[in-house]
């Protein structure tokens, strides 16, 4: 038998996400496919950075489709890269360092 009474979804603090949002910003600078620059999300990070909380604490966190670009290689051959949004690097973020904290503590 099931147990209903446990929770599904793990308490997000929301200085979680504005560490993970420090981390990513330095990263690339490459669009993804809602066209929103870093110049453009920094302009409203605190906004973008409380819905990102808000919709991964709720459990309600669903990613955009990822811009996919090519890329040319030494050998001439053509790489795919599928390039995320600032909002799906940020909760990456989160979630890898989530993740990495309890595997170092186990």
């Amino acid at each position: 038998m099931m147990n209903v009474h446990v929770t599904k979804t793990i308490p997000i603090e929301f200085k979680w996400v504005v560490d993970a949002y420090q981390k990513v910003k330095k990263g690339g600078k490459a669009v993804g496919i809602d066209g929103e620059s870093w110049t453009d999300f920094n302009k409203k990070a605190e906004q973008h950075c409380y819905l990102i909380w808000n919709r991964l604490s709720s459990g309600s966190y669903h990613p955009q489709a990822v811009r996919r670009v090519e890329i040319l290689k030494k050998d001439c051959t053509l790489r795919k890269l599928g390039i995320p949004t600032s909002k799906d690097r940020i909760a990456q973020q989160v979630v890898k360092d989530y993740m990495e904290k309890r595997i170092i503590r186990h």
